[in-house]
């Protein structure tokens, strides 16, 4: 029964995948010959196409780029970036770690790894920019900050950010739990007292954790407010949370890009500490005097010699 809660948001990629092909299927004997070659080549290998510029995916089965533009509009799609969409979305959480590896090298192919991997971060820190909702931002941070309880629910790549997120609201607030690790009962062992009073962050990205999604219909069906740190709209957790912030991730990168959902963390501590301003300095200061009395952090000051 725990797995199907995520039924929901999981069928809608299915969907989105039933589409494209179906497109394909039902128009195939309209195809000319250059047409077939790539109709042939997405349903059988969409997975490397889906990351594949229109002039890439042409020399690869032997047509002109022209040619594969006018193949996405003939489906039905404004041009080859919407129907390159569409396959990514087919496969947002399938592609398998040596499927990964295959399209990293595929990308990467000049070799420049340093400047290929860092201008790809790049880009999605100024795609989170664009594509994260302003007022959800807001909302987040507003129902934080009220709060009893804060659950930051995070596990695999993504516990690293739980580590990070939780750092530095359990110096901020009383009441910050971190779960990042979890055995077949342990999660709802450690939700069980989770309330209307609570807010759960849930951070998951392709491949979405199943845990992840369970774990915020538990918190929702509780009456919890509900924020996702996610990759899109589309992402099974976006059906469940109350708030949803996107932070672009990398879904074919042999590790998971975690670069813009750390600047999308760092946002929100720092928006949490400017609307906590007054509660936040006077932590701070407490905590400056421990740190100074305990020597927690190395002294910049050169030591006085005769």
């Amino acid at each position: 029964m725990l797995r199907g809660w995520g039924s929901t948001p999981i069928k809608k990629v299915i969907d989105m995948n039933k589409n494209l092909l179906a497109k394909i299927g039902e128009q195939k004997h309209r195809f000319s010959k250059g047409q077939r070659l790539i109709a042939g080549f997405i349903s059988e290998h969409y997975d490397k196409a889906a990351f594949m510029t229109a002039s890439k995916l042409g020399s690869t089965v032997g047509v002109s780029e022209s040619t594969v533009v006018r193949f996405a509009t003939e489906l039905g799609y404004e041009g080859y970036p919407q129907m390159q969409k569409a396959m990514q979305e087919m496969i947002r959480d399938k592609l398998t770690s040596v499927q990964r590896i295959e399209v990293t090298q595929s990308r990467l192919s000049d070799g420049n790894v340093l400047e290929g991997v860092l201008n790809k971060d790049i880009e999605k820190i100024r795609k989170t920019l664009e594509e994260t909702s302003k007022k959800d931002f807001e909302n987040a941070v507003d129902a934080i900050s009220h709060a009893k309880t804060i659950y930051i629910f995070a596990v695999r790549s993504s516990a690293a950010l739980a580590s990070f997120l939780g750092y530095y609201y359990s110096l901020i607030f009383e009441n910050v739990k971190v779960i990042s690790n979890y055995g077949e009962t342990e999660i709802y062992e450690k939700l069980f007292r989770i309330s209307a009073d609570d807010v759960i962050i849930g951070i998951s990205f392709p491949r979405y954790s199943n845990a992840a999604i369970q774990a915020m219909t538990f918190a929702k069906r509780r009456g919890t407010r509900v924020i996702a740190i996610t990759d899109s709209m589309s992402s099974p957790l976006a059906a469940v949370s109350d708030h949803i912030l996107i932070a672009k991730s990398d879904m074919a990168a042999v590790v998971d890009s975690l670069v813009a959902p750390l600047s999308m963390i760092n946002a929100l501590i720092v928006a949490t500490v400017l609307k906590m301003e007054k509660e936040v300095k006077a932590t701070f200061g407490t905590l400056e005097n421990i740190w100074q009395e305990y020597d927690v952090y190395q002294n910049n000051r050169k030591d006085e010699t005769d």
